[in-house]
């Protein structure tokens, strides 16, 4: 097998899970809510090629800001407008994360809120604050999923806005679910919501081992069969230590649910070991409880220095995605320590 970084990052292939699951070849179930808002964009499965920015790291750490001054990456995204907005975290000297706020009238040249839009207050977020945003829009309202740590347990976490800078936390959504991958204790994180009803649900995919399900009626109180029924577990090298969301699934063409996500290799196959990478992998809406495609390589994966080496190297780890003026804008965290983009046609 060729070694990773020697795969050109539009050399891809889809798995496909069982005979019976041939791409186009169940009925799709009518999906509610704002699906005729997200059909008009739809993307195709696998999403991509995916070229990285000359301009990256497109967002850096600002020293003149203490609760962003020591590093700054894994962004979300969303349009405002004509306008690209990312939530990112930050930290500080302390390592305490905050989630900033930053617009962009191009996708890459962002202007910064000046103050973090939300910061650590509960138990549960101190000391080390609130982590890793993901945010969708529905009616009107801004869902933010984003993990709380207090330096023992992650849990992960809903707030709603109307502006994306006044924030309403809830509680811990699952307080006392433990992580296959890490032990007894409570440990959930990486919410990533899909922004259609599907069969009267809202569906959410999280994890930090698997990846796993929840549902809702109201996008506030979730439930969850936890650990019992992942919908999808690592399969190949490039994912085989860990896999975990990235941003919501978008609706394919085919009406589909398309989830990026995050994996990190084990050191066999080739690749080194702890490298974080991105992978896409296809949800029937009939069956929204298992994956029914994924690829076989992951399309994105760290070859900048500024991904190889930082707060944890050898990272690109995907959380914002935005379709925007004809292309699609993928937003990354480098090495935890930088913010990057990548774009596709769409």
């Amino acid at each position: 097998m060729p070694r990773p970084n020697d795969v050109p990052i539009n050399r891809r292939r889809a798995l496909l899970a069982g005979a019976g699951a041939a791409i186009g070849a169940a009925a799709i179930p009518t999906l509610s809510g704002e699906a005729t808002a997200s059909r008009e964009n739809a993307a195709a499965f696998p999403l991509g090629p995916f070229e990285k920015s000359p301009q990256n790291p497109i967002l850096r750490p600002d020293p003149a800001h203490e609760w962003e001054s020591t590093y700054l990456y894994n962004p979300c995204a969303i349009l405002v407008e004509d306008q690209v907005a990312l939530l990112y975290r930050a930290q500080n000297a302390a390592k305490t994360s905050c989630i900033g706020l930053a617009f962009s009238d191009d996708g890459v040249t962002f202007r910064r809120h000046p103050e973090p839009v939300l910061t650590p207050t509960e138990p549960w977020e101190i000391p080390g604050g609130c982590e890793d945003p993901r945010v969708v829009r529905i009616d009107g309202t801004y869902y933010l999923t984003y993990t709380a740590y207090d330096g023992r347990r992650a849990l992960l976490c809903m707030a709603t806005s109307t502006d994306l800078v006044r924030w309403a936390k809830h509680p811990p959504l699952f307080p006392n679910l433990p992580d296959p991958g890490h032990g007894p204790e409570p440990w959930n994180k990486s919410g990533a919501i899909a922004p259609v009803p599907i069969q009267g649900w809202y569906w959410m995919y999280f994890g930090e081992s698997n990846i796993f399900w929840a549902r809702s009626r109201n996008l506030l109180d979730w439930e969850t069969p936890g650990n019992d029924d992942p919908v999808a577990t690592p399969v190949f090298p490039w994912e085989k230590s860990l896999i975990e969301p990235g941003p919501p699934p978008l609706l394919t063409d085919d009406g589909r649910l398309l989830l990026i996500y995050n994996g990190r290799a084990d050191g066999s196959g080739g690749y080194q070991k702890g490298q974080y990478s991105g992978g896409q992998l296809l949800i029937d809406p009939q069956n929204p409880t298992k994956a029914l495609a994924r690829l076989e390589r992951p399309f994105i994966f760290p070859t900048a220095d500024d991904e190889q080496n930082g707060q944890v190297n050898h990272v690109v780890f995907s959380e914002g995605l935005v379709r925007f003026r004809d292309r699609w804008f993928l937003y990354y965290g480098m090495a935890d320590s930088v913010l990057g983009v990548a774009t596709a046609p769409a």
